[in-house]
C-alpha cells in the first residue's frame, strides 16, 4: 500500500516540483486543490455552528432561501466556481455616502424598502466574489492555515445565500423580510473578520512578507468596510421602516393620523454628527482604560469649533478617534508627562473634495455600483463639508526608526502566547469597529489601529496625516468628508 506521502505526490506530482518548473495550468490545479482541502477543513473550523449551505462541498449542494418560498438554487462546484469569476470581474465605479442616503428618510415607503433591497443585492455578491478570488491567489499553504480557511469559508457562505436572489428582484414585503435575515446573517458571520485575519497572518508569517502582508490586508479590509457598511445601511433601514409595514393592514385613517418622531439618522448615518459628543464619549472610554492599567487619566481639552457638526458614520468616527487617543494617552503617560493637556482642535470646512491620497489596488476599496449603471461620481457634492480634527499631545514623538512604518500591518508587538487567549481584550481592540465598542481590557494593540483607522478615514475621502517632534510630541490631523446639507 502506498504511503500518503506518495500518494500525494501522484496525485499532484506539481506540487513537490520546484516552483519554476510549475506552469500556469498546474497552478490553476493548484487553486482547485486548495478549494478541496479547505472545504475538507470547515467541520473543524466552525464546529459550533449548525451545517450551513456550502459546508464541505462549498455551494455545491441545494441552496434554499426558505421552505415556503420557491427561490431554489442548484449549483454545483463547476458552476460556482465559474459564478465567482464572473461576479468577480462585474465592472464596478465608486460611491460616496450620499448614495446611501439616496432612498430618503426612515421610515420609508413600500416603493423605497424595496428599492433599497434590490440596490444593496446589486452590490453585495460581486464584492463577495472578488473576496473569494483574492483569497484563493493567496499561497496555499497561507490558505490552508485553519484561520484562514474560515474566512474563506464565510465568504463562500455568504455568497451562496445570495446567489438565489439574484434570479428576480425582490417585490414584496415578505421577500424583503426573508432578505433582512440573510443579511443579518452575513453581517454576524463576518464579524470577527480582523482578529481571525490577525491570527492566520501570524501563524502564517513565516510563508508571506510583511509587504504582501499589508498589501492584502489593505485591500481586503477596505473591502470589508464598503460590504458590511451596505449590509447595516438596509438592515437599519429595515428596522426604522417596521411600523410603516405593520400598518399597511389597519385602518389607513388611523395610521396617517400618527407622528413619526423626527431623527437625525438615516440608516447607520447621522445626518446631524457631532465630533466634538463623540471626542467627549471616546475620552471617557479610552480614560478608564488609562485608569486601569497606569492609575492615572490625563486630561483632554477641545477648542476650534466644539459645535461643528457634518452628515458622517458615527461608529467609524468612534474607531478612528478611539484608535488616535489611545495613541496619545498613552504616549503621554508612558513619556512622564500625565500632566500635560491632550489638545484637540475641530475645524469645519466647506468644499474640500479629493484629500484623501489615491488608493493602489482592485476597486473594492471603495462603493460599487452594478453594470446598469455605470454613471461617475463624484468624492464630493457642491455642498458637502469636511471636518478636520487635530490631536496634538506632549507624549515624546515618535521614534524615527518606527516612523516609516506605523503605517504597515504589523504582528510584532505581541507573541504567539498573547493569541492563545482569544477572549482578551487584546483581539477585541483590533474589531472594535464590528462590535460597537465592545470591551476592550487592555490599552495596547496588534499593529492594526492607524493603517485601519486611515482604511476608514480615506474610505469617503478623508484622510489621516502625522506629524511628530521626536522629543517632544505629536500632531495627528484627521479630516473627515461629510455629505453636505441633508433635507
Amino acid at each position: 500500500m502506498l504511503s500518503r506521502l506518495s500518494f500525494w505526490r501522484r496525485r499532484y506530482p506539481q506540487l513537490h516540483r520546484p516552483p519554476q518548473q510549475r506552469s500556469i495550468a498546474q497552478s490553476r490545479s493548484f487553486v482547485l486543490f486548495q478549494t478541496d482541502m479547505i472545504g475538507a477543513r470547515v467541520s473543524r473550523v466552525r464546529p459550533s455552528r449548525q451545517a450551513l449551505p456550502g459546508d464541505a462541498g462549498h455551494l455545491r449542494h441545494v441552496t434554499q432561501v426558505n421552505r415556503n418560498h420557491n427561490w431554489t438554487r442548484h449549483v454545483s462546484e463547476d458552476v460556482a466556481r465559474d459564478e465567482v469569476a464572473r461576479l468577480a470581474a462585474t465592472p464596478r465605479r465608486s460611491l460616496t455616502l450620499a448614495d446611501l442616503l439616496r432612498h430618503g428618510r426612515p421610515p420609508l415607503s413600500k416603493e423605497a424598502l424595496l428599492a433599497s433591497a434590490n440596490f444593496t443585492l446589486s452590490l453585495l455578491p460581486a464584492r463577495l466574489a472578488s473576496r473569494i478570488q483574492a483569497l484563493r491567489n493567496l499561497p496555499f499553504i497561507i490558505v490552508s492555515n485553519p484561520h484562514m480557511s474560515r474566512i474563506y469559508h464565510n465568504y463562500l457562505h455568504s455568497l451562496s445565500t445570495l446567489l438565489p436572489y439574484q434570479q428576480r428582484k425582490i417585490t414584496t414585503f415578505e421577500e424583503e423580510k426573508q432578505f433582512g435575515d440573510v443579511l443579518a446573517d452575513l453581517v454576524h458571520t463576518h464579524t470577527n473578520t480582523i482578529p481571525i485575519l490577525a491570527r492566520g497572518f501570524l501563524e502564517s508569517r513565516k510563508y508571506i512578507s510583511p509587504e504582501d502582508v499589508t498589501r492584502f490586508l489593505d485591500t481586503h479590509l477596505r473591502a470589508r468596510i464598503g460590504t458590511r457598511l451596505i449590509a447595516e445601511q438596509h438592515l437599519a433601514l429595515h428596522m426604522t421602516s417596521q411600523p410603516v409595514v405593520d400598518e399597511l393592514s389597519e385602518d389607513p385613517h388611523e395610521s396617517s393620523s400618527r407622528n413619526t418622531s423626527p431623527s437625525n439618522y438615516i440608516g447607520v448615518i447621522d445626518t446631524a454628527l457631532k465630533p466634538a459628543r463623540i471626542i467627549r464619549s471616546c475620552e471617557d472610554f479610552v480614560s478608564e482604560i488609562c485608569e486601569l492599567k497606569y492609575g492615572v487619566r490625563p486630561r483632554l481639552e477641545i477648542g476650534g469649533e466644539p459645535d461643528a457638526s457634518f452628515a458622517h458614520i458615527p461608529v467609524h468616527v468612534e474607531y478612528i478617534i478611539t484608535e488616535l487617543l489611545k495613541n496619545a494617552f498613552r504616549a503621554t503617560i508612558e513619556s512622564g508627562n500625565e500632566r500635560e493637556p491632550i489638545e484637540v482642535t475641530i475645524a469645519s470646512a466647506p468644499d474640500v473634495p479629493g484629500i484623501g491620497r489615491p488608493f493602489q489596488g482592485d476597486n473594492d476599496g471603495s462603493f460599487e455600483l452594478e453594470p446598469a449603471t455605470n454613471e461617475a461620481i463624484g468624492h464630493t457634492n457642491p455642498s458637502s463639508q469636511s471636518i478636520t480634527i487635530r490631536i496634538r499631545d506632549r507624549g515624546g514623538g515618535i521614534p524615527p526608526e518606527v516612523l516609516p512604518h506605523i503605517w504597515s500591518y504589523s504582528f510584532t508587538t505581541f507573541s504567539d502566547m498573547d493569541f492563545e487567549s482569544s477572549d482578551s481584550g487584546n483581539l477585541r481592540a483590533l474589531d472594535t469597529i464590528a462590535s460597537s465598542g465592545g470591551h476592550i481590557s487592555s490599552i495596547a494593540g496588534l499593529g492594526y489601529g492607524l493603517p485601519l483607522s486611515r482604511a476608514y478615514a480615506e474610505y469617503f475621502g478623508g484622510s489621516i496625516a502625522i506629524q511628530s517632534l521626536w522629543g517632544w510630541g505629536t500632531d495627528v490631523y484627521l479630516t473627515l468628508q461629510g455629505v453636505g446639507k441633508i433635507d
